[in-house]
């Protein structure tokens, strides 16, 4: 299985910054055969850089987007207008959730519509701080997994990344802590024992799992070691070039 290491740029880089600095990312890593290096920009700077980006070096990603292919929706961008120019598509980030309110149904519903579309979406689940220290995050976890996941069947799972990305260990969170590997293995071996309860043992096994929260150079093979941990997701270490090639220098690192 392919390792991952995906770029969230959040709100950041104006276009003309985005081009200038996927310019220099592409001219720092080689092309990996087992690490996919994947990075998610602003989506009015995705299609000009789908014209620059290398992608036999990395893919693009959105950071969201709707999930009708066409209509009366303003202000939206469907995934059917996002083929061809992004590979994956990042859907259920907690700050869409909680920002701005997301729920497992939408949610499902992206899921469905990136499937179908021909793009992966990169499903991310977490609990809060709260529902951690009150031990409902087991419950949390489960739920988002099976509501997110709902509108696929055994047969496109496969298609499918998941993100476990606990919202009380972001780096915008002001009271966040870093997750350890010891929580990081328990939520991912809850994440693919919830999978095989619906789509089987073999299914639930060859998922990737990625693991986001505050990821840097000094801890990010501490958490690619963790036992079911497929790659990573972050957002404050991939802009900058330094950090983010170290990282994946680190992946391939471990991998080998």
């Amino acid at each position: 299985m392919k390792t991952y290491v995906v770029g969230n740029w959040k709100m950041n880089f104006t276009i003309g910054e985005s081009s200038i600095y996927l310019h220099k990312l592409l001219k720092s890593i080689p092309k990996y055969r087992d690490i996919e290096i994947v990075v998610a920009p602003s989506t009015i700077a995705l299609q000009p850089l789908s014209l620059q980006v290398d992608r036999h070096i990395l893919k693009l990603a959105a950071q969201n987007a709707y999930y009708r292919d066409y209509g009366t929706f303003t202000g939206e961008t469907s995934f059917a207008q996002l083929r061809g120019i992004v590979d994956y598509a990042i859907v259920g980030h907690s700050e869409r959730r909680h920002i701005f309110h997301e729920d497992d149904k939408s949610i499902r519903k992206k899921v469905a519509a990136a499937v179908r579309n021909r793009i992966v979406p990169i499903v991310c689940v977490g609990e809060t701080e709260s529902e951690r220290a009150f031990g409902e995050h087991v419950d949390v976890i489960r739920d988002q997994v099976i509501g997110s996941l709902l509108d696929v069947s055994t047969e496109d799972l496969d298609k499918v990344i998941i993100a476990y990305d606990p919202v009380w260990a972001i780096s915008s969170n002001r009271t966040s802590r870093l997750a350890t590997p010891d929580e990081v293995a328990e939520s991912v071996k809850l994440i693919r024992e919830t999978l095989a309860e619906t789509y089987g043992e073999d299914a639930a096994t060859n998922i990737p799992i990625l693991f986001g929260g505050s990821i840097n150079p000094s801890n990010a093979g501490a958490y690619l070691t963790v036992p079911g941990v497929n790659g990573l997701l972050m957002s404050n270490s991939s802009l900058i070039l330094s950090e983010f090639t170290d990282i994946i220098k680190t992946a391939k690192r471990v991998q080998s």
